[in-house]
């Protein structure tokens, strides 16, 4: 991971800068192509909820800002088991709160995470609707893990298929670290339970059907379809989990950032 980002940073030269946002330390990544806008992309990185931060995910987040022209703040929230889920995802419902208090409008303001960011990104924008503070204008999803224990016929279906992930072996360990197990069903923890008719931002989601994770998606999209709510689903044929980041010179990656980018602009402020 350390030379694929360090290889994206050489590439793409975005300006990097360790800040602090709502006392919650983020990463502000502005691409070489960004002017003064006040749109802002909030990214919530992946690594099972117990590994990575900010600096090690550049490999999602600085294509994303280059392609799309934005500026990204990425949170660098306080990994499992250091917090529980309900510290991560106040976190980074606390970042959202800042950007709000500092002059962003809801709608220059959108949130992106891939595999348990996607979670936490989700289960963010669920707090922040039910504590009347409203939506932001869209988000975006890549390979999310939308239900933490192991459910969903992908699970099964799969296991052979998918390059990166064994339930137990990989991802059993690291979901009871962020949450017990009586609490899996909790719609921060795992969202595809959540109620969407209050209301929900626009949604892409992303996956690849080689990954344990594609029901998760399929499940996600359906949860929010039926509840009347704006999803997209964008699936890519022998794709694995977050074939984005980790090939992004293949072509269904440019792609799937392409359709991220007319997404986001199709939703901000200022978009076409």
């Amino acid at each position: 991971m350390r030379q694929l980002n360090a290889d994206i940073e050489a590439r793409y030269k975005p300006q990097l800068v360790q800040t602090h946002v709502g006392g919650v330390p983020v990463l502000d990544i502005r691409p070489q192509s960004w002017s003064e806008s006040r749109r802002v992309l909030v990214y919530v990185h992946g690594g099972g909820y117990v590994l990575h931060s900010a600096a090690s995910s550049l490999i999602s987040s600085v294509p994303v800002a280059d392609d799309t022209g934005l500026r990204v703040c990425a949170v660098d929230y306080t990994c499992a088991p250091a917090a529980g889920y309900r510290e991560i995802v106040s976190q980074v419902a606390n970042v959202v709160t800042a950007l709000r208090a500092a002059g962003h409008d809801w709608a220059d303001i959108a949130l992106f995470g891939d595999s348990a960011g996607a979670a936490i990104a989700c289960a963010a924008i669920l707090k922040l609707r039910d504590e009347g503070q409203g939506l932001p204008a869209a988000l975006v999803l890549w390979s999310p893990w939308a239900d933490i224990a192991e459910v969903g016929d992908s699970y099964a279906t799969l296991r052979d298929a998918d390059l990166v992930f064994r339930y137990e072996q990989h991802l059993k360990s690291a979901a009871l670290a962020y949450a017990p197990a009586t609490e899996h069903r909790h719609p921060w923890v795992s969202p595809v339970y959540a109620d969407y008719r209050a209301g929900f931002p626009p949604t892409l989601i992303q996956g690849g059907t080689k990954e344990i994770f594609l029901s998760n998606c399929v499940r996600l999209y359906q949860a929010l379809d039926t509840a009347g709510q704006t999803a997209k689903l964008d699936l890519y044929e022998g794709m694995p989990h977050v074939f984005q980041a980790f090939t992004p010179d293949l072509p269904e990656s440019k792609l799937a950032r392409q359709k991220m980018k007319a997404f986001l602009n199709r939703y901000l402020s200022g978009g076409h």
